[in-house]
């Protein structure tokens, strides 16, 4: 029964998370520098 059920998950989604994986490496640093860009713009409008 888990095989089948397996065997069906496997071919309704193709291993999205595992194409995103490689690209890690560039998307969290902009997305760090953004969120501290951002963080820094309402630090300096709210003061």
């Amino acid at each position: 029964m888990s095989q089948n059920t397996n065997s069906a998950h496997d071919s309704s989604e193709p291993d999205v998370i595992e194409s995103i994986v490689p690209l890690m490496p560039i998307v969290l640093p902009i997305a760090g520098g953004i969120l501290i860009f951002l963080l820094a713009f309402i630090a300096v409008f709210m003061a």
